[in-house]
């Protein structure tokens, strides 16, 4: 097994800027070529306006997604003896961990007029913005997509930012708790400053000059007893730390230049001798904000400014949120439009999309299973469909179903590859490409491994899949009813939970199935595990084997006595026992054997097991349940059971 390494750090602070070691992608400009749709925070508002109208126009949405890493510790790799509740566990705990930072997203339509599917490829780079946003980078995927000429610099720089809805609904609510609260625009001293006497000499003076300072503003303002809003001096006010404004049609001095707590002193000057001004403090961006000292007449005029200066401040607090949703909306509108979503191999790939977009991810794959079906009601997996058909098979003449040699395979006219390939043979479905105004039947300017590329050949490679399934686009117009079409509904809704070992979720009965269901020609080794007779032996000697483990329980119990033992990491192993009592006499003898140092135990087989004392220890399968389900991932199992306290 490859070793990986982790490297548990945020992107932002392994990429920099100016890297030397990653380069840009590089596409043709000739302009019999389109070149693939890349979309930025400079480019977002534009491409969303034109993206919900191709959404729309839609037969089918196909996706793609690159991310920061898949495993955030060896052990949390899949295995055959991972039962379908700790396979979600898994993808949970990697959809929580890691980052998306590129989402491709490709409709495509159906063009009647001259018989072929037009897609729309268009490649997102994402980043996300929040202040408390952290998340694991994967050494082995950083590398993987520094290789394919990923872009990190326009990823953290121009990456385009979101809000997920509960996020959104979390700033909301917070937004609303505070309106009936003092909020910060009117930011007072704080409790005994006012009175609080000063010590410094610096303080004293700086006060004595702001006092005085504001004093002449004020008795310039109110010549002969009344307030002049007209006058010339007042409005060329050229002090640059006080410069005279109207601040809602009132007479004000905003504070430039003056420093945190030189702001806290002329706070306590203005309310100790100046009760007709309203200190303001008002946020103009994400951080920097600006400080005004503002007149008014009476205490009416007063309530009047504060009321509607905290007005103002929650409509910009609450465009700032709608403005942080970002690249969200993309995902409100196929929520929305309820379009046929179309992935390979995409069960990791939905669950990133609701943790990041839609909400936490729940507990349970059953809970999931419902939140995601109520998002997105038609979901198809081309690897599915691939593996599971004869007809498909046939023509792919059972080579790997990878995307990229599907693409090669079924998709000749428009895929680079097909010198990679042995046979090949005509596409039924005519796709070209529309990006903008730009439109080819003859395109390859993207590269896998960029996710609007993948999304392309992800649908290219649907579209030829249903007319192998027999549905004619010509004769039966595809639109609004593809994903109703009664040669596909026996794959709708279908994802692998684990592909190698053909196990199947329907998102529509959260029924769990095997492969072989779909497809009774389709044959996979899938070995008999009977969880209740497995338990767990970690802190082992990384000297000690599988073999050596199968071979001394063996000589213990007999040679029929171990079904398997599967190297969990280094430090662990799962053993999988042929009948229940082999379990608890084996549980039976590792307590005698660990402490008891006497001659016979010496000798006996499972000594050398246990010849660590105590440090070798054991468990149940639940246990193995409870490791997955913590938020925590120790690359050795031994140190996550030890730090979680499992014993």
């Amino acid at each position: 097994m490859m070793k990986l390494q982790w490297l548990v750090k945020p992107l932002c602070l392994t990429l920099t800027k100016g890297s030397t070691i990653v380069t840009s992608r590089l596409y043709s400009s000739s302009p019999t070529s389109t070149t693939i749709k890349n979309v930025t925070r400079s480019n977002f508002e534009p491409v969303l306006s034109d993206l919900r109208s191709l959404i729309n126009d839609a037969v089918f949405v196909s996706i793609d997604l690159e991310m920061t890493g898949v495993t955030s510790a060896p052990w949390r790799e899949s295995f055959e003896f991972d039962r379908s509740d700790i396979r979600y566990l898994k993808v949970k705990d990697s959809a929580e961990k890691f980052a998306v930072v590129q989402f491709g997203v490709c409709p495509f339509r159906w063009d009647s007029s001259k018989g072929s599917f037009i897609a729309h490829p268009h490649n997102f780079y994402i980043f996300p913005r929040q202040e408390s946003s952290e998340f694991l980078c994967q050494t082995t995927s950083i590398d993987f997509l520094a290789k394919y000429q990923f872009d990190f610099n326009i990823c953290i720089q121009e990456g385009i930012s979101y809000l997920s809805r509960a996020q959104e609904e979390e700033a909301l609510r917070h937004l609303h708790s505070l309106q009936d609260d003092d909020d910060d625009e009117f930011a007072e001293p704080r409790t005994g400053d006012k009175d609080k006497p000063l010590t410094r000499i610096a303080d004293i003076l700086f006060s004595e000059r702001i006092k005085g300072r504001v004093q002449e503003w004020l008795n310039r303002l109110l010549q002969n007893g009344s307030y002049h809003s007209s006058s010339k001096e007042i409005l060329n006010e050229s002090d640059k730390q006080f410069q005279t404004v109207f601040f809602k049609m009132r007479p004000a001095l905003q504070l430039n230049e003056f420093t945190r707590h030189q702001l806290r002193l002329i706070q306590s000057v203005t309310e100790k001798h100046f009760k007709e001004l309203v200190y303001i403090r008002m946020k103009s961006g994400r951080i920097s904000a600006q400080h005004y000292l503002i007149y008014t007449e009476t205490d009416s005029d007063r309530n009047l400014l504060k009321k509607e200066v905290k007005e103002d401040s929650h409509k910009v607090a609450e465009l700032n949120i709608e403005g942080d949703i970002g690249f969200r909306h993309i995902i409100d509108i196929l929520c929305s439009e309820k379009k046929l979503i179309v992935g390979h191999n995409c069960f990791l790939d939905i669950a990133h999309i609701h943790s990041k977009f839609l909400g936490p991810l729940p507990s349970t794959v059953e809970e999931y299973v419902s939140s995601i079906h109520k998002c997105f009601p038609y979901i198809i997996d081309t690897k599915i469909l691939l593996n599971a058909n004869d007809a498909i098979r046939q023509k792919m003449k059972n080579n790997s179903t990878s995307l990229s040699k599907a693409f090669a395979l079924l998709c000749t006219e428009i895929s680079p590859n097909i010198e990679e390939v042995g046979l090949v043979f005509n596409p039924d479905v005519k796709v070209e490409v529309q990006v903008d105004d730009m439109r080819s039947s003859n395109w390859n300017c993207g590269a896998k491994h960029e996710a609007g590329y993948d999304a392309f050949m992800t649908g290219s490679v649907f579209a030829q899949a249903c007319s192998y399934l027999g549905f004619d686009f010509e004769l039966n117009s595809p639109s609004g009813n593809l994903k109703l079409n009664e040669k596909l509904k026996n794959y709708i809704n279908l994802l692998y939970l684990s592909w190698i070992n053909g196990e199947i979720i329907n998102l529509t009965t959260c029924q769990q199935i095997a492969e072989s269901s779909l497809n009774p020609n389709q044959k996979l080794p899938c070995p008999e595990i009977v969880f209740e007779n497995i338990i767990i032996i970690w802190g082992l000697s990384s000297k000690v084997k599988a073999r050596d483990i199968q071979e001394w329980i063996s000589k213990t119990f007999g040679p029929l006595s171990v079904t398997s033992v599967y190297q969990l990491d280094e430090t662990a192993v799962f053993v999988q026992f042929s009948k229940e009592e082999f379990v608890s006499g084996f549980l039976e003898l590792k307590k005698t054997l660990a402490w008891d140092k006497g001659p016979i135990s010496v000798l006996h087989p499972l000594s050398r097991l246990f010849e660590s004392g105590g440090m070798v220890r054991t468990g149940n399968y639940e246990m193995y349940k409870e490791m997955c389900g913590s938020i925590i991932s120790k690359v050795k199992f031994a140190d996550q059971a030890d730090f979680v306290a499992i014993k």
